[in-house]
């Protein structure tokens, strides 16, 4: 099951129609983008999907169309957290989770636990889910870090629990991880940019924010690293590394979304109260694409 969840995973984009809806063809366009750039898995409603301003109906109907226009060829994972440990076991319990192959948790937002809280949270989660686990730190959104410490704990507790999404920046904590993690669990990168150096110390493969708009650079940067093939995976991470770093600039996901919208994937529309990127920002995509194609 571990190794459904080993290389390249995309937090996919939810785009919009100019009247504010979900724009679902769009949506069934990117996934298959997707599956043919490469990629090993799907990941739905998490950050990049702008989850937060999406109604419970919504969220559902983006789910069922990643599911129906994947048709099972990749794994699917689904993002499912909150500050309310009893609102995410409740769902958990209740869910109809057909077509999902594992569940994304971020850590709970605005309350700030504990570390003990933290693993109690995690714990309930694990014990009420039908699926795999997958942990998910992302401290300077949530403002809570899930600490080495916690993470080997779980990992060795929760069988469930099958790996983390590391998103904290903290490439000590990293290390640790990957050094003293029990074998069969998963440290994935949440970081587009530092993923090559990353894969050299062993981490498990990325949840990848640009590949919605370059999945077969990070395809390829994943894969070839996993073949200790770094010479080449060295030359598409450089390929693609100023549109990766510059895609963060003003937020996520009004960077990612005005890329795709430049290669025509996408209608450039977000919800607030995310709103549209700079046209300076805008004037530097557009030259960093050009120098792409024709690099």
């Amino acid at each position: 099951m571990n190794k459904k969840f080993r290389g390249l995973g995309v937090a996919v984009v939810t785009p919009f129609t100019q009247t504010g809806n979900v724009d679902h063809k769009s949506l069934e366009s990117i996934v298959e983008s997707l599956v043919e750039g490469g990629v090993d898995y799907l990941v739905a409603l998490g950050t990049t999907s702008e989850t937060p301003t999406l109604c419970e109906c919504e969220k559902d109907e983006v789910l069922r169309t990643i599911i129906r226009a994947n048709a099972g060829r990749l794994p699917v994972v689904m993002g499912l957290g909150g500050p309310c440990t009893r609102d995410i076991i409740a769902m958990c319990d209740n869910f109809d989770f057909s077509g999902v192959d594992a569940i994304l948790s971020v850590t709970p937002y605005y309350n700030k636990p504990s570390q003990d809280g933290l693993y109690e949270h995690y714990c309930e989660i694990a014990h009420h889910s039908p699926l795999p686990v997958i942990l998910y730190n992302v401290g300077h959104r949530t403002a809570c870090n899930i600490e080495f410490e916690t993470t080997i704990k779980l990992a060795k507790d929760c069988e469930k629990i099958i790996a983390i999404k590391e998103a904290s920046a903290n490439m000590n904590q990293i290390m640790k991880l990957v050094k003293h993690k029990p074998d069969d669990f998963l440290v994935i990168s949440g970081d587009d940019a530092v993923t090559l150096p990353l894969l050299a110390i062993g981490i498990d493969g990325l949840v990848s924010v640009v590949a919605n708009a370059f999945p077969k650079h990070f395809s390829q940067i994943v894969h070839l690293a996993f073949e200790n093939k770094f010479d080449e995976a060295r030359r598409w991470h450089n390929d693609i590394l100023d549109i990766t770093q510059a895609c963060f600039k003003e937020g996520n996901p009004a960077g990612i979304k005005a890329i795709m919208a430049m290669q025509h994937k996408i209608e450039y529309y977000l919800r607030l109260p995310l709103t549209r990127i700079s046209p300076a920002l805008a004037e530097e995509y557009k030259t960093l694409i050009i120098n792409l194609q024709c690099g």
